[in-house]
Order: C-alpha cells, then structure tokens, then sequence
C-alpha cells in the first residue's frame, strides 16, 4: 500500500479521544493514502511503516465518522437539556398539584364553616 506521512501529533491518535494503539503497542501516525482505490483518504498507520517491517495496522480516518460523533454529542447534550426540563416542569407540577389540594382543601373548610355558622344563626 503506497502511502505518504502526513505532518501532524502522534499524541493522540484519534480525533474522538480514544487511545489508538499499533501492534508493537506504539501511538499510530496520521497518514494519507496514495492508492488509487483510497486517494488522499488519512489514516491512523504503524509508526514503522516503511521504516523497518510495520506490524501493518492501520484505522481510517472517515470525515462521515466524525460528522457523526459530532452529531451525537449534539444529541446527548439536547436530551440532557430535555430531561433537565421535564425534571422542573415535573417539579412545578408537583408543587401546582400540592398548592391545588391545599387550597381546594382551604375551600372546602372554609364554605363548610360557613354553612356551618349560616345554620347555626338561623336557629
């Protein structure tokens, strides 16, 4: 496999925050492809290729796979945002509900009382 070294970190060895590690237990580079099935597509690639005999690993780097991890931090964030939401209006309606029997509670004495004194007037 034709391949040219792409200039960039061996520190991390993946764009997604996973440790990437060749079969000699060495961090991958970042390559670029020169087949004519793959031109230019980057890869994580053996820090011994074309160096000494390379253990032949090798991790595509697919611009689609990052777009996705992308989106799916986006939809993580929004469902945290939405469960955060239902958790106060949930808690709203809690103390909706126990303000509601409070005062229906209230209500309810007070039209009793009433009845009651209105009774006992009249008698």
């Amino acid at each position: 496999m034709a391949a040219q070294s792409l200039t960039s970190s061996r520190s991390r060895s993946s764009s997604h925050g996973r440790l990437l590690l060749c079969f000699y237990g060495e961090k991958p580079v970042l390559r670029i492809s020169g087949t004519k099935e793959n031109p230019g597509r980057r890869f994580w690639g053996c820090v011994y290729f074309e160096v000494q005999q390379g253990c032949n690993f090798f991790h595509w780097v697919d611009p689609e796979t990052e777009v996705e991890h992308l989106e799916i931090a986006r939809i993580r964030k929004k469902v945290s945002t939405l469960k955060s939401r239902t958790k106060a209006a949930e808690w709203k309606l809690k103390v909706v509900a126990v303000l509601g029997f409070f005062l229906g509670g209230l209500s309810l004495c007070i039209c009793c009382c009433r009845i009651f004194l209105k009774h006992h007037n009249s008698v």
